[in-house]
C-alpha cells in the first residue's frame, strides 16, 4: 500500500465534520461512494490518512495515486495500489497489461483482483489524484462503485485541473446519475483554523496577529503553511512572518510562469507589484500594454491558475505566494520604478484606494505621501468596520510617523476592535502620553478603560480612571468633560460598582443635554442602560432604555454603541419570545460586523445564538453553536476575558452532557490563558471532580475556589445552582453546602435562582416540606431556562416522594421529563432515578401528554410558522438556525403534536 503523505500539524485541523460523514460512510456497511475535491495542498491525503486510523484492524485498504502523465499508462492507479502486495496473482497482472486482449477482459481481470485482495471484509479503496487518472482506471473505478459489499469508495481530485478531455470528467456524470455520492470539498482555512493548525504544530498558543498575517501570506493553504514551518527550525512562528520562502517552495510556485513569453512575463512581474487586488486599467498603464494584447494575457494566466478573476476589471493571484515568489526574483530598482510608476497614475486619478496609494508610495520611496494615504485610509477602514485592514494602514504610517496622534488613534481604535489587546493598548497609551487636546486624552482614557477590562487588567481600570476624574477637575464643562464622565462610568459599570455607574451616567447625561452633545448622551445612556440591567429591580427599566436608544444610535453610525446595546439586551432577562429574541441577536451581530468589532460578531454572537438553544431546551445545538463559535473566532487562544468566557461556558455544556474528558481538556486549554478569572479554573476542577466521584479532589478545589470568590464584587446564580448541583451528587455535607451557598449568593443575584439555591440546600438538610414550598414557588419563573425549571420539578416530586404524595410526584416527574425532552447528562440521569422509584418507565419515549400543550413556548413558536408553510431552509433563516437543527426541530414538534404531517400541524393549532 501507498505511503500516505504526512504533515507538520500532530492533528488535522478544520476537517471534523468531514471526518465525521466519511466515518460514517465507512462504518455503515453498505456499498458507497465518496469523491474529495480541492485545491492542491488543501488536505485531501491527509483527510484520508485520518480516516484509515479509524478503521478496525480487519478492514482491507486500498491505495493507488495517479501521477502526471498516468493518462498513457492503462490501470496506472490500480497497479500503484497493488504494488508490492503479497497475495497478488501474477497471471491476472500480466493479463491487465497484455494489449492483445480486449478492454473488456482487461476491465474484469481488474475488477478480479480487487476482489480477490478484499473479500468479504470491510474495505476502503482510494483513487488519489483522479483528475491524472487514464481511462482504463476511471472505468475501474465506475465499475468498483457498482459492486456490492461492505465498502466505501473514494476519489480524491483537484476541480480546476478537470477538462472535458479527461476521463475523470465524464466519470463524475455518471456517477451522479447512477450512485448516491458524498461529495466533499475542501475549503481553505479559516483564520481561526490556521492559528489551530500552527498551535498544533508548534505545541504552543500563537500571537493573534502572527497567526493572521500568516493567513494572509497562505491564504489559508495548510501545504503552504506546513512548509513555511518545516523551513525554520524551532518554529518561531513571529519570525517566520518575515521570513523568505523556502527555495523549494519557491521552485514550485515559480514553474507556474517559467515559460511564458517576455512580454507576458513583464506583466506578471508588474502585477505582483501592484497589490493584492491589480485593476485592470493600473496594470495596462503601468505596463503600458494595449487592451487586447492585455487580455490576451491574462486570460492565458487565468487557465494557468495564477490569477483569478476577482471582481469587475479587477484580477488577484490564486494563492498569495505564487505573487511573493515571483516578486522575490524583482531587482529593487525594478520594484521602486514599477512602484513609482503605479503611484503617479493613481494620485492622477484623484479619488484612489488610500490603501493602494500608501503601497505604492512606500515602495516608490515618498513617505509624506504614504503618512497622508494612511491617516485618510486607516480612518476611511475604521468607518466600514475593516479593523484590521486600518490598523495595517496605521501601523505602516507610524513607521515613519510614530508620534502622529491621528494614526495612534486609529491604531489603539482598530486593534481594540480586532481583539488584539496587547497592541491596543500599546498604541492607547502612546496616544494617551502624546494628546495635545483635552478631547483627544479624554477619547484615549476612555478607549483604555475599554481594553483594560478585556484585558483583566483590573489595577490599569483604576489607575485610569482616577486620571479621569482628575482630568475631569481640569476641565471646564463641555463636551470634554462629558465624554471624560461617561468614561468613568463605563468603568465602574464594568467593574460592578453599579452605584457609582449610574452617578456618572447622570452628571454626562446632564453635560449631553445642557451643551447638546448627541454622541456623549448615546454613551451615556448606554452605560447607564446597561448598569439598569444588572439589577433584578431596574431590569425592564434598563431593558427599555437600551431599546430606545439603537434606532438613533444606528441612524448616527454609532455602530459600537448600538451593538453593545443590542448585546446587553439579548444577554440580560430571557424575553418572552425566542424568535424575536433571535432577529436581535442577528442584529446585534450586523452592527458589531459594520464596527469590524470582532469579539461581538463572532464570538458573543455564537454565545447568543448557545443561548437560544438553551432556552428551547436543546443541549446538543448550544453545545454545536459554540463550538462553531471557536471554529470562526480568530482570538479564541487570545489574551481577554472573551477567550476565557467561551471556554468556560462550552465546558458548562459539556460538564451538563456529562462529557467529562472533554471539559478536563477544556480546563486545560484555559490554563494557558495569560488573563483567567481567578475562579476560572478552581470552579471547573470542582464540578469536574464530584461529577467524577472524587471527594478529595472537589474537597481541595472548593476550599481554593472559596477563598478566591470572596473578593469578587459579582455573583452569578447560574453558577451557583451548578456548583451546588455538582456538589449535592457527590454526597457533600450539608455543612459543607450551607457554606458554599452563603459564599456564593449575594444581593445581586436573581430572587428566582437565589431560591433554588436555597431550596436545594434545605432539600439536602431533609426539610422536604419547606424546600416542596420553595421548588412549586419558582416552577414557573422565567429567568429560569426550561432545563433549569425541569430540575426544579424533579425537585419537587422528590420532596412529594419523601412525603409518600406519589401521584402529585408522578405529575412533577412529568412535567419535568416534558422539559428536558432535548436534554441529556445528569439532569435526565435524576429523571430516570426518580421515575424508577415511581414505576415510570425511563425517559425519552413518547410524550405523555400530546398537542399543543406538550409544546413548549419556543416550539409554539415554531409551530406556528410550520402552520404558515415556512420550509426547513426558510424556518433556518427566520430562527437563525442551521437547516439540519431546524429540521430537528420540526421532528420533534410532529412527535409531541401526534401527527406525522406538516400539513396536519395548521389545523390542529386552530383547534379550540
Amino acid at each position: 500500500m501507498r505511503t500516505l503523505r504526512g504533515g507538520a500539524s500532530p492533528v488535522m485541523i478544520g476537517r471534523d465534520s468531514e471526518l465525521r460523514r466519511l466515518a460514517r460512510l465507512a462504518a455503515s456497511r453498505e456499498p458507497a461512494v465518496a469523491i474529495i475535491a480541492g485545491e492542491p495542498g488543501i488536505g485531501k491525503t491527509r483527510l484520508v490518512q485520518e480516516l484509515l486510523s479509524t478503521l478496525p484492524a480487519q478492514a482491507v485498504v486500498l491505495i493507488g495515486q495517479a501521477e502526471p502523465g498516468s493518462l498513457s499508462r492503462p490501470y496506472e492507479v490500480l497497479l500503484d495500489a497493488i504494488d508490492g502486495r503479497a497475495g497478488v496473482d501474477e497471471a491476472q497482472l500480466d493479463a491487465l497489461g497484455d494489449p492483445r486482449r480486449s478492454p473488456i477482459e482487461r476491465l474484469h481481470t481488474g475488477l478480479a483482483v480487487v476482489a480477490d485482495l478484499i473479500g468479504d471484509a470491510p474495505a476502503v479503496i482510494v483513487f488519489e489524484d483522479l483528475h491524472w487518472a487514464d481511462s482504463e482506471s476511471a472505468a475501474l473505478f465506475e465499475r468498483i462503485a457498482d459492486q456490492p459489499g461492505p465498502r466505501l469508495l473514494i476519489g480524491t481530485y483537484r476541480p480546476d485541473e478537470v477538462t472535458r478531455r479527461q476521463p475523470v470528467a465524464g466519470l463524475l456524470a455518471r456517477l451522479e446519475r447512477r450512485h448516491a455520492v458524498t461529495h466533499v470539498r475542501l475549503n481553505r482555512l479559516s483564520p481561526a483554523q490556521t492559528a489551530a493548525l500552527l498551535a498544533a504544530a508548534t505545541g504552543a498558543p500563537v500571537a493573534l496577529r502572527a497567526a493572521t498575517a500568516l493567513h494572509h501570506r497562505t491564504g489559508g493553504n495548510p501545504f503552504f503553511l506546513e512548509e513555511l514551518l518545516r523551513a525554520l527550525p524551532g518554529y518561531d512562528v513571529e519570525a517566520l512572518v518575515e521570513q523568505p520562502l523556502p527555495w523549494s517552495l519557491a521552485d514550485v510556485l515559480r514553474r507556474q510562469v517559467d515559460d511564458l513569453d517576455p512580454v507576458s512575463h513583464r506583466i506578471v512581474e508588474a502585477a505582483t507589484v501592484l497589490g493584492h487586488r491589480i485593476p485592470f486599467d493600473l496594470l495596462a498603464d503601468v505596463t503600458g500594454a494595449g487592451e487586447d494584447a492585455l487580455i490576451a494575457v491574462l486570460r492565458d494566466l487565468v487557465t494557468r491558475g495564477v490569477l483569478v478573476e476577482a471582481g469587475e476589471d479587477e484580477f488577484a493571484f490564486r494563492h498569495a505566494l505564487v505573487r511573493e515568489a515571483i516578486a522575490g526574483q524583482l531587482l529593487g530598482r525594478q520594484r521602486r520604478r514599477l512602484h513609482e510608476a503605479a503611484l503617479d497614475v493613481l494620485l492622477r486619478g484623484g479619488a484612489s484606494d488610500p490603501a493602494m496609494v500608501a503601497h505604492h508610495a512606500r515602495g516608490a520611496g515618498r513617505y509624506d505621501d504614504m503618512i497622508t494615504a494612511a491617516r485618510r485610509g486607516a480612518a476611511l477602514y475604521l468607518s466600514i468596520g475593516s479593523a484590521y485592514q486600518a490598523l495595517q494602514l496605521a501601523e505602516m504610517g507610524l513607521d515613519e510617523a510614530p508620534d502622529d496622534t491621528d494614526l495612534l488613534a486609529s491604531a489603539a481604535r482598530a486593534a481594540w476592535l480586532a481583539g488584539l489587546l496587547d497592541d491596543a493598548l500599546r498604541h492607547g497609551r502612546r496616544w494617551r502620553d502624546l494628546a495635545g487636546t483635552s478631547t483627544d486624552r479624554a477619547e484615549s482614557l476612555y478607549l483604555l478603560v475599554r481594553i483594560a477590562w478585556e484585558s483583566r487588567e483590573t489595577g490599569e481600570m483604576r489607575a485610569l480612571t482616577q486620571h479621569i476624574e482628575t482630568l475631569i477637575a481640569e476641565l471646564p464643562p463641555g463636551a470634554d468633560q462629558a465624554r471624560a464622565m461617561t468614561a468613568i462610568a463605563q468603568s465602574t459599570y464594568l467593574r460592578d460598582e453599579l452605584d457609582a455607574a449610574l452617578h456618572w451616567s447622570d452628571r454626562a447625561l446632564a453635560l449631553a443635554d445642557e451643551f447638546d452633545l448627541p454622541s456623549v448622551r448615546l454613551a451615556a445612556l448606554v452605560e447607564k442602560g446597561s448598569t439598569l440591567t444588572e439589577r433584578p429591580h431596574t431590569a425592564a427599566d434598563g431593558r427599555k432604555m437600551l431599546a430606545g436608544l439603537v434606532d438613533e444610535a444606528e441612524q448616527a453610525g454609532e455602530w459600537v454603541l448600538a451593538a453593545r446595546a443590542l448585546n446587553a439586551l439579548v444577554h440580560g432577562e430571557p424575553p418572552a419570545s425566542p424568535v424575536e429574541h433571535a432577529e436581535t441577536l442577528e442584529r446585534m451581530r450586523v452592527d458589531a460586523e459594520r464596527a469590524g468589532f470582532e469579539s461581538l460578531a463572532v464570538a458573543t454572537y455564537f454565545q447568543g445564538r448557545a443561548r437560544l438553544a438553551l432556552r428551547s431546551g436543546d443541549l446538543r445545538a448550544a453545545i454545536a453553536a459554540l463550538e462553531e463559535g471557536r471554529e470562526h473566532d480568530h482570538g479564541y487562544q487570545r489574551r481577554g476575558r472573551w477567550a476565557d468566557y467561551h471556554g468556560v461556558f462550552l465546558a458548562g455544556l459539556y460538564l451538563e452532557a456529562n462529557e467529562l474528558d472533554r471539559v478536563e481538556q477544556l480546563i486545560t486549554d484555559l490554563a494557558t490563558l495569560p488573563s483567567n478569572m481567578p475562579t476560572t479554573i478552581p470552579g471547573l476542577v470542582f464540578n469536574l471532580a464530584c461529577r467524577r466521584g472524587d471527594l478529595a479532589g472537589a474537597e481541595a478545589a472548593l476550599d481554593e475556589f472559596i477563598t478566591l470568590i470572596a473578593p469578587q464584587p459579582w455573583r452569578s446564580g447560574e453558577q451557583a445552582h451548578d456548583l451546588i448541583s455538582a456538589a449535592l451528587q457527590l454526597g457533600l455535607p450539608a455543612g459543607r453546602l450551607d457554606m458554599m451557598a452563603e459564599a456564593l449568593l449575594d444581593a445581586e443575584v436573581w430572587d428566582a435562582l437565589r431560591t433554588l439555591v436555597e431550596t436545594q440546600v434545605t432539600e439536602a438538610h431533609g426539610r422536604h416540606a419547606e424546600a416542596l414550598a420553595g421548588y412549586l414557588s419558582i416552577t414557573d419563573a422565567h429567568i429560569l431556562a426550561p432545563f433549569v425549571r425541569g430540575t426544579v420539578r424533579l425537585g419537587a416530586a422528590r420532596c412529594l416522594l419523601a412525603a409518600d404524595r406519589r401521584s402529585e410526584a408522578a405529575a412533577q416527574a412529568e412535567a419535568a421529563a416534558a422539559l428536558l425532552a432535548g436534554w441529556g447528562g445528569w439532569r435526565v440521569a435524576q429523571l430516570d432515578a426518580v421515575r424508577a422509584q415511581l414505576g415510570m418507565a425511563p425517559a425519552g419515549g413518547a410524550p405523555a401528554v400530546t398537542g399543543p400543550a406538550a409544546l413548549t413556548p419556543r416550539e409554539r413558536e415554531v409551530a406556528v410558522l410550520i402552520s404558515d408553510g415556512l420550509t426547513n431552509t426558510e424556518l433556518a433563516r427566520r430562527l437563525y438556525i442551521s437547516p439540519k437543527t431546524a429540521a430537528v426541530h420540526v421532528s420533534n414538534i410532529l412527535r409531541k403534536l401526534g401527527v406525522s404531517s406538516r400539513t396536519e400541524v395548521s389545523d390542529l393549532l386552530a383547534r379550540p
